[in-house]
């Protein structure tokens, strides 16, 4: 998968819902701004959690949005892997293969 390319029809996709229901995209906002602000966890920890989530729903668009944040926080490689293990090993078979979509991801979107 071209991971860039995915992410920008899937950014344009959300531009023509947001148009459709403003209001709903106004809360999800406002929902991941204070679940993102800083607390006793660091955002790079609240990053790998959302990034096991969307592993274990099977969401790509969802794996590629948090890898790019995690890139951004400055995750290495070895990091995420670790994470990826821990992911696969809590959710067997789907988890491994969405695993190796995140770690596609990282790899794509850090070059």
């Amino acid at each position: 998968m071209d991971w860039k390319k995915f992410l920008n029809e899937t950014r344009e996709n959300y531009k023509l819902l947001n148009e459709e229901i403003p209001e709903t995209f106004r809360g999800f906002s406002v929902m991941g701004e204070e679940a993102k602000k800083n607390g006793l966890v660091d955002n790079k920890t609240k990053e790998f959690v959302a990034l096991g989530i969307a592993i274990s729903t099977r969401c790509e668009s969802c794996i590629g949005m948090h890898i790019e944040a995690l890139i951004k926080l400055g995750t290495n490689r070895d990091e995420l892997v670790e994470i990826l293990a821990m992911c696969s090993f809590m959710g067997g078979g789907p988890s491994i293969t969405f695993s190796s979509k995140a770690l596609e991801a990282y790899d794509q979107l850090s070059s």
